[in-house]
Order: structure tokens, then sequence, then C-alpha cells
């Protein structure tokens, strides 16, 4: 595995004001939109792109439409990984597509909700985990762009939630299921919900289904990703997790210092 150190400049990048903080006290927002405008620059004319879903790969697609705009971009073609995405590729000029036209894709742009030392992620807490799984596997490069906190030892090791999209029908049976699978190594499986009280409801993904959360002990992770990605897909009534295991060609790290790039 590669890794190229790059110190950031002494001049904000596109996109930050000249009343940016100084490197000392970058914020989280600006080191998320210094990866993200990092990794548009492996962005050609003539792509066919996935566009990630969330509050990094926002500044991604803010950063392409602007290059198109410009007219330093031309010929993009780009397929959403959710409706939020879709709206804002919209608003920007962005031309899409699906995978049915284009199943093959150049190069995708997403963040993710943790990565490891291996380069395996996390990601789907924001519910969009099956349409990022299925645009980022088509792709030929996928390029990672998170700030310095994403960056764990192993996945689950924070405690907090790894996603699994189920299916509604028998989805209290389904989460039931996903609750014995993991209770052994003291995990919780809770379905997620929004709302309150007697407005409160599961959350429904763009795909019409429900999220299952899986909170693993905090410093103990997931362990063997492999064999936990096996059983977990054996489950009937689950449709996709959210481990991006071994996908991910590139990540991007933004922290205090610099920019990291990892390459597979």
């Amino acid at each position: 595995m590669a890794m190229e150190k790059v110190i950031l400049p002494s001049q904000p990048l596109p996109a930050l004001s000249i009343d940016s903080p100084p490197q000392s006290i970058l914020t989280q927002d600006d080191l998320k939109r210094i990866s993200a405008y990092k990794a548009v620059e492996f962005v050609e004319s003539g792509m066919v792109l996935g566009l990630g879903t969330g509050s990094t790969a926002y500044y991604a697609i803010e950063r392409i439409g602007e290059l198109l705009q410009q007219g330093k971009l031309r010929n993009i073609i780009a397929i959403p990984t959710s409706k939020k995405t879709e709206k804002q590729a919209i608003s920007l000029g962005i031309p899409l597509s699906d995978l049915d036209h284009h199943p093959v894709l150049d190069l995708a742009i997403d963040g993710a909700d943790e990565v490891d030392q291996f380069l395996n992620l996390i990601k789907g807490r924001g519910g969009s985990l099956l349409r990022e799984k299925m645009v980022e596997g088509a792709c030929r490069k996928f390029i990672v762009i998170v700030d310095e906190s994403k960056i764990v030892e192993n996945l689950g090791d924070t405690g907090l939630s790894m996603p699994v999209e189920v299916v509604p029908f028998c989805w209290k049976y389904t989460a039931g299921k996903l609750q014995e699978l993991i209770e052994d190594s003291g995990g919780v499986a809770k379905v997620r919900m929004i709302g309150n009280g007697d407005d409160e409801k599961p959350f429904v993904t763009d795909n019409l289904n429900y999220i299952v959360d899986l909170y693993f002990q905090k410093g103990r992770g997931i362990g063997d990703l492999n064999a936990a990605s096996d059983a977990i897909l054996r489950l009937a009534g689950v449709v996709e997790h959210g481990m991006f295991i071994d996908m991910a060609t590139t990540v991007i790290v933004a922290g205090g210092g610099g920019v990291t790039m990892k390459n597979k």
C-alpha cells in the first residue's frame, strides 16, 4: 500500500474564503472540503463518474459542477448514489445517467464513516448504502474522501453503527436474527427510527427498505470482516450491509498538517 504526503498550500483551496482559519485551527468542514477538492483533481473530461452521498461528497459534487460551468471539465456523465445527490447534481447542471446505460464507471468519489488500515470502510450511516455499494462496485477507481476523524484501527471499534439494509416484510424477524448473530460478542441490533412518540416509525431508504444498525462493543470491533459479511448476507430479509471490503482504491485523508493519500 503506497502513501503520499501532501502539505497544505499557504493559500486556501478554491471555495475556502480568504478569511478561512489558519491551518492550525481548520474546522472539520474545512478538512472535508480539502479532501473533496483533492479527489476532484483526478476527474477528467469524458469520464463516467459515480457521485457519492454525504457531507464530504457534497463538496466534491459542488466542485465538479463548478468546473463544468467554467468549461474546465466537459462531457461528464454522472451516476448518483441517492436521491439527495441526484437533486444536488441536477441543480449544478451535471448530466446524469444510470448503471443500466453505463455498467462500468471510470471513477467514483464518496466519503466514509470509518476507514481501517487496509482501506476497508463502513459506509451508509446516512441510509444510502445499497445504491452506494452498487455504483461504487461498478467503478474502475474508487476514491474515498475523509477527514482524519474517520480513521480507525479496526472497523466497529468506535462503538458507532454499522448499518444493514433490510426489506420491510417481517423486519422485526430479520432484526431479531441480526441480534442473535452478534449478541455473543456483546453487539446490539436496533432498527433505525425517526419521529417521536406516536409518530415514531422506521427510517425508509431510497429503495423503500429499512435500516438495522449494528453496534459492536467499543474497542472490540467487528472482527473478521469477510466472515461477518457472509453471515449477515445469508440471513433472509437482508438486502446489503455497510461494510465496503476491499473496494476503495485510494483514500484521501485531510488533517491539520496536510493531505495524506493512501493507495492500494
